[in-house]
């Protein structure tokens, strides 16, 4: 004889497939290779819409090192507690505090991560404004710092939507003393305004004597790599009250608007 069918039972095989799970929680589906975009597109609607929450309009961004210290030997203490006065000093006189209306200006912005970031993201803190983090995911994990507001501690898969992240809100950018990966960031902002794919910031390169050693600009213009316009893209500063009044005259005139 052949056994009944429980029709209760009967369909466990389809409804156990693969193919039934709803797309939108089919982790196998959203992270295969044919999703790549829609991944790219959640990276970057998500941070947006949180910042938009909050509002906030421009940010100043922050590098520098991750392997700078509170303390450290040489120069680090003094590049952390400048990157630290930054902080502070931009987040009580630019506006993230939301002293000149209704949205959030020049706020802190950061990659997330310790050293120099980590320094930024306090300063903010101590001024009791909102700091941002744009975290990475790396192969040896890079945690978020401390000191960046919970609610805008954002990671990214991608590179390029954390890169357009820093970018699109930026009323500024400065660059402590850094790596490889500080550099790929300042040069890749240099890039798009070298090529009017960005409008024109200020880029402030702190301590000159670091940046000169590391980066020969002069030779560069020597050899015909870069224009002499090129060189006036970036300016120098050795404290925090010098980045802050190179920046101001632009910085407290906000641009940006929320779509």
């Amino acid at each position: 004889m052949t056994e009944p069918v429980n029709p209760a039972t009967q369909n466990q095989a389809q409804i156990a497939s693969p193919s039934y799970r709803l797309p939108a929680l089919d982790q196998d589906f959203l992270l295969g290779d044919s999703m790549r975009g829609v991944r790219f597109m959640l990276e970057y609607a998500k941070a947006e819409q949180i910042l938009r929450q909050w509002h906030i309009r421009s940010t100043l961004v922050v590098f520098g090192s991750a392997r700078v210290r509170e303390g450290g030997p040489g120069q680090e203490a003094r590049w952390y507690d400048e990157a630290r006065n930054f902080g502070r000093i931009a987040s009580e006189r630019g506006g993230a505090l939301m002293t000149y209306g209704d949205f959030r200006d020049n706020v802190i912005a950061t990659g997330g991560g310790p050293g120099v970031m980590e320094a930024a993201n306090r300063g903010a803190r101590d001024a009791g404004a909102p700091t941002i983090g744009f975290n990475i995911t790396l192969p040896h994990e890079q945690a978020p710092n401390a000191f960046s507001t919970p609610e805008l501690t954002f990671r990214f898969h991608y590179f390029a939507m954390r890169k357009m992240h820093l970018a699109m809100r930026a009323n500024a950018l400065v660059v402590f003393p850094g790596g490889f990966g500080t550099m790929d960031e300042m040069f890749e902002i240099m890039t798009l305004r070298q090529t009017d794919k960005f409008q024109t910031i200020p880029v402030i390169l702190f301590d000159e004597k670091y940046w000169r050693s590391v980066v020969n600009f002069e030779v560069l213009l020597e050899n015909g790599m870069i224009a002499e316009r090129d060189l006036e893209m970036f300016g120098f500063a050795e404290t925090a009250e010098d980045v802050w009044n190179a920046l101001s005259a632009d910085v407290l005139n906000p641009r940006r608007k929320i779509a």
